[in-house]
């Protein structure tokens, strides 16, 4: 393809990669090279729309965020090599983990998408556990599933196929009801045996709901579950066009099994091995610990998922994380231009954060609750975001902004402590990737500090999820015979990856402590608001 080449960098049109992720807040598509590095960008900003008592994406914005983001990514190609975008080696979509997209025998969506931030499968969840005494968390798509079962929805009926966001957008694309193992292991229990839906467990739930004589079993109506490195279909010609709508880019390009944002998280950071693990936080927050051994029993407040390899993996995860943060800095942003002191938004985030890092170790009393929706860990079906202090708190700029960054990762602490504590697992470190960690240092040693463990960022942190999927689309195309994921990533990419550590410092650690007994005692006045202010 002439016109398209850098013989610098050795790569050409047609070998680069596509990645595409659906965050909660930003949709963003990336090509690599042969050498796994990014090459040109693209990305759409959308979000959630609370619809009739459930947090949701439309359809519509799907496809119209999927396109923009894509046509941005086009544009920045044909700037830089001056010709248009045609074809790749490989692609892979990535999305947002668990929810609800069930579909009709004529593949239409029957109830709008249930994302993973509802939380009203409480009864479903908690009867489920008890039946596979298996955790079985609000967000998964079983539970969603369960719960329409038990509230009386008359689409139950009619199901025919389940599925997750990055599961739906590669059915359209390829035509494959395929889902790779570490999305799949968000929707329903994984037999680590078998690498499948643990079949056991499946016929527990048909039992459960045999009496509602349904036209279908849970097997019929999910995806087929694929481990990486596996092929998982071709672009279609009409996939093509719902991906391109100029009709420039080519069918037939190969596509990897769709995962989800903690699967491609863990590959983005190389935590894929076993004792490794990685924090992703941005709208919510998770972290991600690959198990050495099974832990000892079920804990509501603990995941069991996979990694995109098949690895079991300990999955502590909040709803909620910086969206309370970004309200507060959106108010100073706004603060600075009602005084004609028009600072960028990014320049103020900077500032913010690094004034944090000036403030008492415990915030000198401060107390915040960043839930903007509800949070299982702490047992809260609905949100209410506060902020708290006594009379004699010391009210600063510096301990007000350093309580924020506590308050976004303190429910992901109170998980944490379980697998630390309590199981005793062991990790030498954790990795650090999204927003939170975006200005530099400072979420690393406000995370440092809360968790007690030395957390590394790397310098291609920033390309996030999309990175994530388009590696795993290499992986798919050039590992060899027998070579594992661990390997591939360790030896071929990260090999020499540039990156920063913080190691906790103990009076950090101290004053997170004295943090974390407030932040306990007070969940009180965040369960009162949440009754109260209906």
């Amino acid at each position: 393809m002439e016109g398209c080449q850098n013989s610098q960098k050795g790569y050409e049109c047609g070998k680069m990669i596509l990645g595409i992720e659906f965050g909660s807040t930003r949709i963003k598509a990336i090509l690599i090279d042969q050498n796994h590095e990014p090459i040109v960008s693209g990305s759409h900003e959308w979000e959630n729309q609370y619809v009739n008592d459930f947090w949701t994406y439309s359809l519509e914005s799907i496809w119209v965020g999927l396109q923009d983001c894509y046509s941005k990514l086009a544009d920045a190609f044909n700037q830089k090599f001056q010709h248009p975008l045609s074809a790749v080696s490989a692609i892979g979509f990535s999305a947002m983990m668990h929810g609800y997209m069930p579909f009709g025998k004529d593949g239409d969506l029957l109830v709008p998408f249930r994302s993973w931030r509802n939380t009203t499968t409480g009864q479903a969840a908690e009867q489920l556990t008890e039946l596979f005494q298996f955790n079985i968390p609000q967000r998964w798509s079983i539970a969603h599933l369960y719960q329409a079962i038990l509230n009386g929805e008359s689409h139950v009926a009619d199901v025919r196929y389940l599925t997750t966001l990055a599961g739906y957008i590669h059915w359209k694309l390829t035509g494959r009801k395929v889902l790779g193992i570490g999305d799949a292991s968000g929707m329903f229990p994984i037999d680590g045996s078998s690498q499948n839906f643990d079949r056991h467990m499946m016929e527990l739930f048909n039992s459960k709901v045999a009496e509602k004589n349904y036209p279908w079993r849970l097997e019929e109506i999910l995806p087929e579950v694929a481990m990486a490195g596996n092929p998982a279909g071709f672009l279609s010609e009409e996939g093509a066009r719902l991906l391109d709508p100029s009709g420039r880019l080519q069918a037939g390009i190969p596509l990897c099994p769709p995962e989800g944002d903690a699967g491609t998280g863990m590959v983005a950071t190389n935590s894929v091995a076993e004792q490794t693990g990685n924090i992703s936080a941005g709208t919510s927050i998770f972290a991600m610990i690959v198990l050495q051994n099974k832990i000892s029993k079920v804990y509501p407040e603990i995941d069991i998922v996979s990694t995109p390899a098949g690895k079991p993996v300990a999955m502590v995860h909040s709803n909620n994380c910086t969206s309370d943060l970004n309200a507060w800095v959106e108010l100073f942003h706004e603060f600075s231009s009602a005084i004609g002191q028009e600072v960028s938004q990014p320049e103020i985030f900077e500032r913010l954060f690094q004034k944090a890092l000036e403030g008492e170790a415990d915030c000198g009393g401060l107390l915040a609750y960043n839930y903007f929706s509800g949070e299982p860990i702490t047992r809260l079906e609905e949100g209410r975001p506060l902020f708290v202090r006594m009379p004699d708190s010391r009210f600063s700029l510096a301990n007000f902004m350093r309580m924020h960054l506590y308050s976004a990762i303190a429910t992901l602490r109170i998980g944490m402590d379980i697998l630390f504590i309590d199981e005793q697992v062991r990790i030498g470190q954790l990795l650090g990737h999204g927003g939170f960690f975006k200005t530099k240092s400072v979420g690393q040693r406000i995370m440092a500090a809360a968790l007690n463990v030395p957390v590394s960022v790397m310098e291609t942190a920033g390309e996030g999820g999309a990175w994530g999927i388009a590696l795993l689309a290499a992986y798919m195309l050039n590992k060899g015979s027998g070579e594992s994921l661990e390997s591939y990533l360790s030896k071929r990419v990260f090999t020499g990856a540039p990156g920063s550590t913080i190691y906790p410092d103990q009076e950090d650690v101290r004053g997170f402590a004295v943090f974390m007994g407030r932040y306990k005692e007070g969940l009180i006045i965040e369960k009162t608001a949440v009754q109260s202010m209906k």
